[in-house]
């Protein structure tokens, strides 16, 4: 018979034993995506069999979740430490110092990785549901850090949800670059990321323009679709919405009303077709960075038409882009050379913010981290309408590029 002080011991054990499960998976899971990391891969960092990692959690999509709702409860600890400063400006400061100090902490190995959301839609609807719940109180909790006054109408709803996904969208990015850096430099980068969010990127006295000739730099919105485009947007929008499980050869052959042979005759697997996803999203923004780099005008003109014109696209008949979160199902070779394909595109916007602080239409910033936040806006306004459901193609720009370029509380 176990005694008191024996039962004891065997639930430490257990404890320290299932954290360190969710160590281990947590840092595979965002290295290789829930479709590549097995419970053999985990069970081999911990020490572990697969069986013994069964007992503890019986399935893949048990992990997943324990993983997803660890970060969540992280996420809310450090949201609700940050509400007890006194004003939005020093509510949000404190939310991306308190964030980027945890990245520090697993950089130097004194604490795990959290895990990346991207991976919420990889889980069937049993689990993402779970997530999705945890996550959208978790959303809601950040949002209050920016809000100042109970907002009175729903156009004032709109614009804070729309900000407080920005916040948590850009903040959460940082997981997938801040290791550029070195983890003594952490709070310094905190810095440049509070200054940014807070001040935007204008120079005082630039104003908002609020025109833009979208045909000229959106040329392909006014051609004809062929049915192989058909098939990508078709595919992109279910890559969205459902992730690598959901969007099945039937799916995406049934949002267009064609056969599963159709979809096959088009397409050799559906690897190929993210692929190729992938490829029409770096061709659409580098299309648009081009044209917009031949126009003429400020850096500011410039990289206010840019970031409008995708996230215009977004919202357009032909869109959306693609969510960089799906990478994590590619095959890990083809992972690489499609992230360094994205790499390049993110460093081609800081051309415009460089032109920007020589003319003086753009104050000075850190370019390399400006030009991160504004491909992580044009990215995240992918899922604008989830949390303002009013966002279209005509205050797109309004409720989430405005944000970023004049300040996230302007």
């Amino acid at each position: 018979m176990l005694t008191e002080q024996s039962e004891a011991r065997q639930t430490r054990r257990y404890v320290e034993k299932r954290e360190g499960i969710l160590d281990a998976a947590a840092a595979l899971f965002n290295r290789k995506g829930v479709r590549g990391a097995t419970l053999s891969d985990v069970g081999q960092h911990v020490g572990l069999s697969t069986n013994s990692i069964t007992y503890y959690y019986r399935k893949k999509e048990d992990l997943i979740l324990a993983c997803l709702m660890r970060t969540i409860d992280e996420m809310r600890g450090l949201a609700d430490a940050a509400s007890r400063h006194g004003s939005a400006t020093e509510r949000v400061e404190a939310f991306i110092t308190l964030f980027v100090a945890r990245l520090a902490r697993t950089a130097v190995g004194e604490r795990p990785e959290l895990m990346s959301f991207r991976e919420i839609r990889a889980l069937p609807a049993s689990h993402s549901d779970v997530a999705f719940s945890a996550y959208n109180d978790m959303f809601r909790q950040i949002r209050g850090l920016l809000r100042e006054s109970v907002p009175s109408d729903l156009v004032q709803r709109s614009a804070l949800s729309a900000r407080a996904h920005l916040l948590l969208s850009l903040a959460s990015g940082a997981m997938s670059w801040i290791d550029r850096y070195e983890p003594e430099d952490y709070p310094k980068v905190a810095q440049s990321l509070v200054d940014l969010l807070l001040n935007g990127i204008a120079a005082p006295g630039t104003a908002w323009q609020p025109e833009l000739d979208v045909a000229a730099l959106l040329p392909t919105l006014g051609q004809p679709e062929t049915t192989q485009q058909a098939f990508l947007r078709a595919a992109t929008e279910l890559l969205n919405e459902q992730g690598y499980r959901g969007a099945s050869a039937d799916r995406i052959s049934a949002r267009l009303n064609l056969t599963k042979g159709a979809f096959y005759h088009h397409n050799e697997n559906k690897d190929d077709l993210i692929s190729a996803c992938f490829d029409r999203m770096s061709a659409v923004i580098r299309d648009t960075q081009t044209l917009v780099d031949e126009m003429p005008g400020t850096g500011w003109d410039k990289l206010c038409a840019v970031s409008r014109a995708l996230v215009h696209y977004q919202f357009s008949s032909q869109g959306p882009l693609l969510r960089l979160t799906i990478y994590g199902a590619l095959p890990e070779a083809m992972r690489e050379t499609k992230m360094k394909d994205m790499g390049r595109l993110s460093t081609r916007f800081v051309r415009f913010l460089v032109q920007g602080m020589q003319d003086g239409s753009i104050r000075p910033l850190d370019q390399s981290i400006a030009a991160l936040q504004v491909h992580g806006m044009i990215n995240a306004a992918v899922e604008l309408r989830r949390w303002a459901r009013d966002a279209s193609s005509d205050n797109a720009a309004d409720l989430f590029v405005r944000p970023l370029m004049m300040g996230l509380l302007s």
